[in-house]
């Protein structure tokens, strides 16, 4: 991989952790709970959550796991809210 796949490859991370982020925002504000309170009662990491949400860090499969249970949606439905703010087209791979 050289230099500019980096960067593309990096450029989209940045793409999906933003649509991640707005999807548990949403689905936390709809709950009408605050970041301390949402992550106090769902075992997630208040710090952890706001940088999910404001799409700065990636996270493991069993947090976003976590997070839709926490939200009473199934995991592929909640996968299938992220893909919907995802650019139509949208691959790691050209």
């Amino acid at each position: 991989m050289n230099d500019n796949d980096s960067l593309i490859m990096e450029q989209k991370k940045k793409i999906l952790l933003k649509a991640i982020g707005e999807v548990v925002f949403e689905n936390r504000s709809t709950l009408n709970k605050g970041i301390n309170k949402f992550s106090f009662e769902y075992d997630i990491g208040n710090g952890l959550l706001s940088r999910l949400e404001h799409g700065t860090t990636d996270t493991k499969i069993t947090t976003l796991w976590k997070l839709a249970n926490a939200f009473e949606i199934k995991f592929s439905d909640f996968a299938k809210l992220i893909e919907k703010k995802l650019p139509s087209d949208f691959n790691f791979y050209e």
